[in-house]
């Protein structure tokens, strides 16, 4: 039975719906206002052009030669960092066997520039002098004769003795203030020899022993608010690193012996070099041994953010210069994009014709379902594009298309399993709830499949196929929002209305049309299989059954076309029985009058002989 509180619930759900809605269009709207966002889904390079980069790729340590594996990683790391800096749809490809043509769409950012072009070759090396505030060359330089001289060979990364005097007077002439002093650390020394650094973030200047940890030695780099040992969270953002195997063991080695430097002293630090610049270089507080180190600074989210990104999609000792640099137009531009919208309006048109000539006033609801699922699916594009920087592929548009159809799937899914309940004699109330038990199981399983094939998809695939995957994923969750807060929801609600409940013809929903047959048919009788009426049944007994008239011959027909195959059969083996014995019968009456006449004639035999 279906219950009471159904339609109150129904209007609950439709105005949990609207508030979604408003909340969406609240957010985008806020967004534009007061952001960067637009009411328009941006678009990717092959609808709305964008920047092309050329690198040249070059190899630390005076090789020139890059292999085409090198190349190939190359290529990978970029489109991991362009990708998780949030700019989709972008084109990584090679050229000349040597460099690597990158193409953004719209105009990338410094960030991205410095992101893509930066080789995030990481080293761990212990601080032997300096620290934060110390940028400034000296004004007055140290005398030579005074000047630090080694007295013996260094025995770890943290010895003195790595302290020459061309060493010393470089630390005391470079200003880590002056940008070209930053350029030309870009560079970084040889891995067995101390340095001098900057630390551009806090003015700092350091003298740092030779690298005791490769970052080729790094697993993973994440990014969150730091911890306590006791797992506490502490209000400030944290790096955290984990090492492999070998570099958790010589990282081991590198925080005993720091530890033994008392807190205050420079050699109780090891910097983080990236490209030649101190990214960070804090104290050693703790002896770590399992390899998973976490870093804490000044760090804001971003930079704590960029950091990891930059260690964890980039250890290589390959860096690239920008060769050139142009703007490109779109490849395939406004044509190709409308022509798509055509395409999706088509596509629409159609789904609406079908649906209005097999469900009539039923199909209005399927319409009205894909605008809900088409709005909120623009919202959230628009939305994506403005918080994550999505964009909107010819690719993408395809897999809206191709949605307009699975969308539609999910409702006749629904509609069917109504019908089936009405054919079964249910009135349309009883018929709407026990319909909905019934379909959202399978649409439910409809769109998980659809979901987990769009995941597999996005994963493996790259450039625009990811693109299609994205939206047809999103379009199935979509889908199942609209069929769960809308559709069933109207569906309820029109079941208590005169024109559905009491089943118009032009409702699509007619139990008659339908070859429905109540279950109590009046004057006591229920109904039976091939029930009839007086007339039917004696025909039927004499194995003819009588043909169906006026409006019940639709129904009729329907029910016969809806027939399984063991129906049929059956149906078909009852028929030829019916034929059988009505032959039998007509059989049986000449016999039984030959046996009449025989008898007859043996009556007249015996009276001509007693007479």
């Amino acid at each position: 039975m279906p219950r009471n509180g159904s339609g109150p619930a129904a209007k609950k759900t439709l105005i949990w719906l609207g508030v979604l809605f408003a909340a969406l269009a609240l957010l985008l709207g806020g967004g534009s206002m007061w952001s960067n966002a637009t009411w328009t889904p941006k678009l990717a390079l092959d609808l709305e052009g964008g920047t092309q980069m050329i690198l040249a790729p070059k190899v630390t340590g005076g090789d020139t030669q890059i292999s085409q594996e090198q190349l190939d990683q190359a290529v990978e790391i970029i489109r991991q960092r362009v990708d998780g800096s949030g700019v989709s749809e972008a084109e990584i490809t090679t050229q000349s066997g040597r460099n690597v043509v990158v193409s953004l769409p719209g105009t990338p950012s410094a960030e991205t520039r410095a992101l893509i072009q930066a080789s995030a070759a990481m080293e761990f090396r212990s601080v032997i002098m300096g620290g934060p505030g110390q940028a400034p060359a000296a004004e007055t330089p140290t005398p030579d004769d005074q000047l630090p001289a080694p007295t013996a060979e260094p025995e770890n990364g943290s010895d003195m003795n790595w302290i020459t005097p061309e060493l010393y007077k470089e630390f005391e002439s470079t200003n880590c203030l002056d940008p070209a002093a930053l350029e030309a650390s870009i560079e970084p020394a040889p891995a067995d020899q101390a340095m001098v650094a900057c630390e551009p973030g806090t003015a700092g200047k350091y003298i740092l022993g030779p690298v005791e940890v490769p970052g080729s030695m790094l697993e993973d780099a994440s990014f969150g608010m730091a911890q306590t040992g006791q797992g506490q969270s502490l209000n400030e953002w944290a790096v955290n690193l984990d090492f492999n195997g070998e570099g958790t063991e010589k990282f081991r080695a590198v925080s005993e012996r720091l530890l033994t430097f008392g807190d205050g002293s420079p050699q109780n630090q090891f910097a983080i070099v990236l490209d030649g610049q101190v990214i960070s270089a804090p104290s050693m507080n703790v002896l770590i041994t399992d390899g998973n180190a976490q870093i804490t600074g000044q760090f804001t989210q971003e930079s704590a953010k960029a950091l990891s990104e930059q260690l964890k999609y980039g250890a290589l000792p390959i860096s690239f210069d920008i060769q050139s640099e142009q703007q490109v137009s779109a490849t395939l531009g406004a044509d190709q994009l409308r022509m798509g919208l055509i395409a999706g309006i088509i596509g629409l048109i159609l789904v609406a014709l079908y649906s209005l000539f097999q469900y009539r006033a039923l199909g209005f609801v399927t319409i009205a379902s894909l605008v809900v699922a088409g709005v909120l699916t623009y919202l959230a594009i628009a939305i994506l594009g403005w918080s994550h920087n999505y964009r909107l592929s010819l690719a993408g548009v395809a897999g809206l298309i191709v949605a307009i159809g699975l969308t539609a799937d999910s409702f006749i899914v629904y509609f069917e399993r109504i019908r089936d309940e009405l054919r079964d004699g249910r009135g349309l109330v009883s018929a709407v709830d026990n319909g909905w038990k019934r379909a959202k199981r399978t649409v439910l399983a409809s769109k998980a499949v659809n979901l987990l094939a769009a995941v597999v998809l996005y994963f493996v695939a790259v450039g625009n196929v990811r693109g299609f995957a994205f939206t047809l994923g999103l379009t199935a969750i979509a889908d199942l929002i609209v069929v769960f807060m809308f559709t069933h929801p109207v569906m309820v609600l029109l079941a208590k209305t005169k024109f559905f409940g009491k089943g118009h013809k032009w409702s699509g929903l007619d139990a008659t049309r339908l070859g429905a047959v109540p279950v109590y048919r009046g004057a006591g009788r229920l109904r039976e299989p091939a029930a009839g009426d007086a007339t039917e049944n004696a025909a039927g007994s004499a194995g003819a059954p009588a043909a169906p008239k006026g409006k019940n011959k639709g129904a009729a027909r329907e029910a016969e076309r809806r027939m399984t195959i063991a129906e049929r059969r059956a149906a078909e083996a009852a028929a030829q029985r019916g034929g059988d014995g009505g032959k039998d019968s007509a059989a049986a009456a000449p016999d039984e009058k030959n046996k009449q006449d025989s008898m007859a004639g043996s009556g007249r035999d015996a009276e001509k002989e007693g007479n």
